[in-house]
């Protein structure tokens, strides 16, 4: 690969993390404190990441594999994307703003698996290749969350109090309206499979992988993956707002933590594998959920602070130990035939299914919890941290499967 084209594929992956980092991270504050959203409300909006990924693939299966170019598909996309994230801006009540985001996060899904085929088609080696593409979206998340807290303070209490957060809108659209012009100049990556070749949905959607559900202990880590993303729902729906809520200074560049820890535990996904195997990986990935949520719970923006940047720091144990060894899992468990419709399968059950369920859980909770516009916080971090345990309990107790998985 020349240095050209690893710049656009590097600035390309930088762009597409840096829009989703840019607005997310702090979208259920901007609710809470702009819209006046309820709890309910929010878990709705928020679930609007799960319709995306479940009607994602339908877009790439059924256009972008089949008739256009992925890098013209991705231009598209972010260019309608700035004008509904400009509309997202423009926003006043929680009734305008979801057709916007609904309608925005059904577009943006698909370009998270764009970026990737653009990216792959250009690499001789992906294995090697690609985690040094891949590196720079990280960096685009962290970027953005540092800029909002650092260089504008917009999630400082006063500035979020007065509207300020809704400028990460203008932010991203902007971003997104340049990530759509750029995408017209990275590297041609035309359709794999020929439009006259049978569309077959089960295939789309994974749904060929399901004949892997009749092994026990693959079905029992299936169910497991849809629970724990449960508990996994209430930190990206409730974390900003717990910290921006509870006084901590600079909420949203104290969560990049949480990105730098996703690189570094990534880094020991090999070794922990090679060491200890698959479900001792991943029950440590498990009970990382529980051990946040207890210290989210107890902890304070004062003497106990250190318990949140603790927390929030562990995010790349309960990422990556899980939803990455989970993916190597599946792998090495599917064989050549249904290697891409089973991860296909766990990305539906995981995102699509599993988060969804999360995001109105947690939706209901955070009502159920708050009198007079205060939540109680210690109960709606406790309860994720019990589901975590139990989902601990049932997996350590059921899964057996001594097979090896194959080497990262």
């Amino acid at each position: 690969m020349n240095s050209t084209t690893r710049f656009k594929l590097s600035f390309m992956m930088f762009l597409e993390f840096f829009i989703w980092g840019g607005w997310f991270v702090t979208l259920g504050t901007f609710l809470d404190k702009n819209l006046s959203a309820s709890g309910p409300e929010i878990g709705s909006v928020f679930s609007t990441q799960s319709w995306g990924a479940i009607i994602a693939p339908f877009i790439i299966g059924l256009i972008a594999d089949r008739y256009f170019n992925a890098e013209k598909i991705l231009g598209v996309l972010h260019l309608i994307g700035a004008v509904l994230m400009y509309q997202m801006y423009n926003a006043t009540d929680i009734s305008v703003f979801y057709p916007y985001v609904f309608v925005y996060m059904v577009l943006y899904m698909p370009t998270l698996a764009l970026v990737n085929s653009v990216s792959f088609n250009q690499m001789g080696d992906p294995e090697k290749e690609f985690s040094n593409i891949r590196i720079w979206g990280t960096i685009g998340w962290i970027l953005a969350g540092v800029l909002i807290s650092y260089f504008f303070h917009w999630d400082s209490q006063e500035a979020s109090g007065n509207g300020a957060l809704k400028n990460t809108f203008l932010m991203s659209a902007v971003a997104s309206l340049g990530l759509g012009i750029f995408s017209f100049l990275l590297p041609k990556t035309p359709p794999k499979n020929k439009s006259t070749e049978k569309i077959k949905v089960s295939e789309i959607l994974g749904l060929d992988a399901l004949k892997l559900l009749k092994d026990k202990n693959f079905l029992i880590f299936f169910i497991s993956s849809i629970l724990i993303c449960i508990p996994l729902a209430f930190y990206y729906q409730n974390a900003n707002l717990f910290l921006s809520k509870i006084g901590m200074d600079n909420p949203t560049g104290k969560m990049t933590i949480g990105q730098v820890s996703e690189v570094l535990f990534l880094l020991a996904i090999p070794v922990f594998f090679k060491k200890f195997g698959f479900k001792k990986t991943i029950l440590v990935g498990m009970l990382a959920w529980t051990v946040r949520y207890l210290l989210f719970a107890f902890g304070n923006a004062g003497e106990l602070s250190f318990m949140l940047i603790l927390g929030i720091a562990l995010h790349g144990i309960c990422y990556d130990f899980f939803f990455v060894s989970g993916q190597i899992y599946t792998n090495s468990k599917a064989g050549d035939k249904f290697k891409s419709s089973a991860q296909g399968l766990i990305t539906l059950a995981t995102y699509g299914v599993g988060m969804l369920i999360g995001f109105i859980v947690a939706g209901q909770i955070t009502e159920i919890y708050k009198t007079n516009g205060v939540e109680d916080w210690k109960m709606i971090w406790s309860i994720p941290a019990g589901i975590a345990f139990v989902v601990f309990l049932l997996f350590s107790l059921l899964f057996n499967d001594k097979t090896k998985t194959e080497s990262v």
